[in-house]
């Protein structure tokens, strides 16, 4: 007799539907079931933030959480953030200009950090990226250049959203 589970789930916009163990946790299940493998297993305490996705526009830690507790809701991985083939958004673009991702462990859990952080704080300050990165840990980095990508992406996305609205307007 199987103990399996249906899950449903919209992945990066597509609907996923498996039975899985109740007890799979949510990283594995994106990693191993959907074959995503930007999501990054740390930790697996919560504490590094590799494994940060979004569930429903949320960030969560995706090792925290079992899959069968995201039935029903809109994933987003760090695969979502462009196509395979496309560009770089604003945030990777500036994450590369930067310099502020060497080994790039890490990195699928800033991103997907400051993906949510950046939609609500189009001017953030120094502090308040500060506030946004404390639960994501790079051994690499030192966090000076992270801060300034998304210093850099937060003045992009001002300036294309000032554009559009002009646009908008006329």
């Amino acid at each position: 007799m199987s103990n399996k589970v249906q899950v449903a789930v919209f992945v990066n916009g597509k609907k996923v539907q498996k039975k899985v163990e109740p007890r799979l946790l949510l990283t594995d299940f994106i990693r191993e079931e959907c074959n995503l493998t930007g999501t990054h297993l740390g930790c697996e305490h919560g504490v590094c933030g590799a494994c940060t996705i979004l569930v429903d526009n949320e960030p969560v830690r995706s090792c925290l959480m079992f899959a069968v507790q995201a039935d029903g809701c809109d994933i987003q991985t760090v695969e979502s953030l462009n196509s395979v083939d496309g560009p770089l958004n604003v945030l990777q673009q500036s994450f590369s200009d930067n310099h502020a991702l060497q080994c790039g462990f890490c990195t699928p859990g800033f991103l997907m950090t400051l993906t949510h952080f950046l939609i609500d704080n189009e001017n953030p300050t120094e502090n308040e990226i500060r506030e946004a990165i404390s639960g994501n840990l790079c051994r690499c980095t030192g966090y000076a250049n992270i801060i300034k990508a998304v210093q850099q992406a937060a003045q992009i996305l001002q300036k294309e959203k000032s554009n559009s609205s002009v646009v908008s307007a006329q």
